[in-house]
């Protein structure tokens, strides 16, 4: 009776030993999805940010300028330091040349409107960045 249940017993502890590195596994392989998500998402915000800088400091520019507001409208603007700012741009975010920005001007009301778009390089869509500031004589 004895030899019976000894032989019943017998790869027990191998399938322990298997399901514990499958539950390991499991845990490292989730652990490295994870960390690829938050690079992703990492990046993601590094680029609004870049965004976020570049149109402000055009709408910076615009107050320094804005005698001539209307040569900053894009495309089509004239402005010198508007070549400056969509090269600057291109350089900043991935994606610019195929998604060019969109900058509209009410000069009768100094409104000024910029949407950035960038595509990175692993995103399916572009995205965009929108900022309205309402520039005017002092």
């Amino acid at each position: 009776m004895r030899a019976i249940q000894r032989s019943s017993q017998q790869g027990v502890m191998l399938i322990e030993a298997l399901l514990a590195i499958l539950l390991f596994s499991t845990g490292i392989l989730a652990m490295i999805a994870m960390q690829g998500l938050a690079i992703s998402y990492a990046a993601d915000a590094k680029y609004r940010s870049d965004a976020s800088f570049l149109a402000n400091e055009l709408v910076g520019q615009i107050w320094v300028d804005r005698a001539k507001i209307d040569d900053y409208k894009y495309p089509g603007g004239a402005a010198p330091a508007l070549g400056d700012w969509i090269t600057k741009l291109d350089r900043a975010l991935p994606g610019t040349a195929a998604n060019p920005p969109v900058i509209a001007i009410d000069s009768a009301t100094g409104t000024v409107d910029i949407t950035i778009r960038w595509q990175a390089p692993s995103a399916d869509s572009a995205r965009n960045y929108r900022a309205i500031a309402i520039v005017t004589n002092p």
